[in-house]
């Protein structure tokens, strides 16, 4: 490691420890103008007389803030439920709104200075750690020199490390998000710029997202310069990402028009069909239902056009995503997904059954949409599968555990084992799509760098040495077995469906 590696490796590490000191500073203050502008109307006299002990005291961290704030609440709340009046009960969370809008502090006094001293820095220390590290200098090709002797890339202490606060950020993130009101207000400023709101916590998730993705996809381009495909590819999901997923929606939100990702598709986004989200597009206008009509389109018939022609990898590898992200920071960790035969079992099941779960629960939800009626069959309630299904699938599975586990069970475990997108998808290029890696089973040397590489578990040497096509649902056509392969035995390609070696 040179002296500039050792640099933004420095500047890298005070910048993420700026970061997580932003969670323990600030001060905070309740007054009446807090309350009045972050409760709604029909709770505000409750909240004012429940937190009046808290009222123009100032709080030297949130912790001690949101545990008095929250003791108030859920004091109010106790005593209902014993009194059986449910309708008196406050279920919304104002703990965020109320500790974002309560913060005096430095953080709320000066935001662009702990941007830079946090976000800012670690990006720049990310950038001078990649650009000019020999490891990634010389010759085109892939040196995976010590990668199953790294503690950063093979379970080591350094990964578990790294798990740990993927998957503490998640928690917090959907959650807590009371807790992160800090992060929240260093990127504000950006957030009005764009969009002239107030960051929530998921504008910060989708800047946080866009970032990674744009530095690590600087890594990526690096080191696989040697590949036209890996380049063309790697741009492609650095401009779907910010472009489509992050700044597009956000100019809609400034132009009064529903929040959409026009590039996510159901199931993956698993509410495109409740009732809100249809309401909000119909009342939006001709806009609106052209989202609406858009997003029907694409899952009925640019799903299974585009996959037949280009397989999967047209969406799992190029735009979404998901996928972006686990190409771009998830890359150091493809080489731990699980190639075993008990895992693929494992996988078959869970995904699919993802998919049953989406369609099952979308059903319900548009039965109520149309029919006013929330219970189906006399038991199945509409609005508890559809709640279950976003805390279960939407949080727990694919943030909690999809992103979390990067550095344990590599970087495709949620679009292995859970995407229902990834699932539908696989179906069509299973059985009804032009897409195949071919092998050329003469020139195998049984290296193992194609499978050690490959992100979705399959044992991509066992095909080459029978001369097999790969067409494995599951496959995602990131074309990194290609591109680690010495002898050029795997190629991607497109033909007649009848003519691929299954």
């Amino acid at each position: 490691m040179n002296y500039s590696s050792r640099l933004g490796l420095v500047f890298f590490l005070t910048g993420f420890a700026v970061f997580i000191l932003l969670l323990t500073l600030g001060q905070f203050r309740l007054t009446n103008d807090v309350l009045n502008a972050s409760i709604k109307p029909q709770h505000r006299g409750v909240i004012l007389e429940r937190t009046a002990p808290m009222r123009d005291k100032t709080y030297t961290n949130q912790w001690a803030f949101i545990s008095d704030f929250k003791a108030a609440v859920n004091g109010y709340n106790d005593e209902q439920k014993a009194k059986q009046q449910w309708d008196k009960v406050i279920y919304d969370n104002y703990a965020f709104p109320v500790t974002r809008a309560a913060s005096v502090g430095t953080v709320a006094d000066q935001p662009w200075l702990w941007f830079w001293l946090s976000i800012g820095l670690a990006t720049l220390g990310g950038l001078l750690y990649i650009l000019p590290n020999p490891k990634y200098r010389g010759p085109g090709g892939i040196r995976n020199n010590y990668l199953y002797q790294s503690p950063a890339t093979n379970r080591g202490w350094i990964g578990w490390l790294v798990g740990t606060f993927l998957i503490g950020f998640y928690v917090l993130l959907y959650m807590v998000p009371e807790y992160i009101s800090n992060w929240m207000l260093i990127v504000s400023p950006i957030s009005e710029a764009i969009s002239g709101n107030q960051a929530s916590q998921w504008f910060l998730y989708g800047f946080l997202y866009t970032l990674v993705i744009l530095v690590m996809g600087v890594r990526m381009l690096i080191r696989y310069r040697h590949s036209r495909y890996q380049q063309f590819r790697t741009v492609s999901i650095m401009f779907f990402q910010t472009s489509f997923a992050f700044l597009i929606p956000e100019v809609l939100a400034l132009l009064n028009q529903p929040y959409q990702d026009l590039k996510s598709i159901w199931p993956l986004d698993y509410d495109f069909f409740f009732d809100y989200e249809i309401n909000a597009k119909i009342q939006a206008g001709s806009f609106g239902i052209f989202m609406l009509v858009w997003g029907i389109i694409l899952t009925v018939v640019g799903v299974p056009v585009l996959t037949y022609f280009f397989g999967k990898r047209w969406y799992c590898s190029w735009v979404c995503g998901c996928g972006g992200l686990a190409e771009t920071l998830g890359d150091p960790y493809r080489q731990l997904s699980d190639k075993r035969l008990v895992a693929w079992k494992f996988e078959r099941y869970i995904v699919h059954g993802v998919l049953v779960f989406a369609v099952v629960m979308t059903g319900l939800v548009l039965y109520t949409y149309f029919t006013g009626q929330s219970t189906v069959l006399g038991f199945l309630d509409s609005y508890s599968v559809r709640s279950t299904y976003g805390f279960y699938i939407g949080t727990l599975f694919s943030g909690v555990i999809g992103t979390g586990f990067y550095p344990i069970m590599g970087n495709r475990v949620w679009c292995r084992f859970g995407c229902p997108l990834a699932a539908y998808l696989g179906l069509v290029q299973r059985y009804k799509s032009r897409f195949r890696i071919t092998t050329n089973g003469g020139q195998c040397i049984s290296c193992g760098n194609c499978s050690a590489q490959c992100e979705m578990g399959i044992d991509v040497r066992w095909y080459a040495q029978r001369q097999q096509d790969i067409v494995r649902s599951s496959c995602v056509g990131c074309g990194i077995c290609s591109a680690v392969c010495p002898r050029g035995v795997l190629n991607l390609e497109t033909g007649r469906v009848d003519s691929r070696l299954i």
